[in-house]
């Protein structure tokens, strides 16, 4: 029994020096020109001292240098949260116009885009500007167009090639019946004058 409360009684003077040492470090750590604005007003809540009124209200008796003091800090962390603001602040604005310009950019990008395509899939003919698809329609009718008089043309030329084989032909049969008949003309003729001659001659021996 007598171990128990020996015991307990270790136990609780240990955890009673833990933390008497652990709010002596706090206090030594506290200090009027180190630390947060939070723990510099707790330096002056813990070393202010503490006495009463006539009338018996408690106050609070802080030295005016500390407060000067903490003025002054605190101030200084205005300051420079004002400046730290001011400088968010123009990053903002500078990230905000930046935005705006790759906006912009963006913007004339899709334009430029757009138009590439629209150049892509259009072709210039005669300085007009057709879809690839009726360009290729209109080409390929001009080639058919263009095959299609190229075999008429071929065709009238086999044609009229033939037309004139055919009077080649029919004029030298004509020639070969003219110089057939002009040589039986001419015998006849021969023998007409050779017929004359004999009844010349039969006359002149009468």
């Amino acid at each position: 029994m007598n171990s128990s409360k020996y015991l307990i009684a270790i136990i609780f003077a240990f955890f009673f020096n833990a933390t008497f040492a652990q709010t002596t470090e706090e206090q030594e750590a506290l200090s009027l020109n180190s630390g947060t604005i939070d723990s510099q007003f707790e330096f002056v809540f813990r070393k202010s001292g503490n006495f009463k009124g006539t009338n018996g209200q408690a106050y609070e008796a802080v030295k005016s240098s500390w407060l000067y003091t903490l003025r002054a800090h605190v101030k200084d962390s205005l300051d420079e949260i004002r400046k730290d603001l001011s400088d968010t602040r123009a990053v903002v604005e500078s990230q905000a116009n930046e935005i705006t310009e790759l906006k912009s950019n963006l913007s004339k990008t899709q334009t430029d885009l757009t138009n590439t395509n629209a150049e892509k899939d259009s072709m210039s003919l005669f300085g007009m500007q057709m879809s690839k698809i009726g360009y290729n329609t209109l080409l390929w009718s001009i080639i058919a167009a263009l095959l299609a008089f190229l075999l008429f043309f071929i065709y009238k030329f086999k044609n009229s090639n033939a037309v004139t084989k055919q009077a080649k032909q029919s004029l030298s049969e004509i020639e070969e019946e003219f110089e057939e008949h002009r040589k039986t003309a001419l015998e006849r003729e021969q023998k007409v004058r050779r017929q004359l001659q004999d009844e010349i001659n039969k006359q002149k021996k009468a």
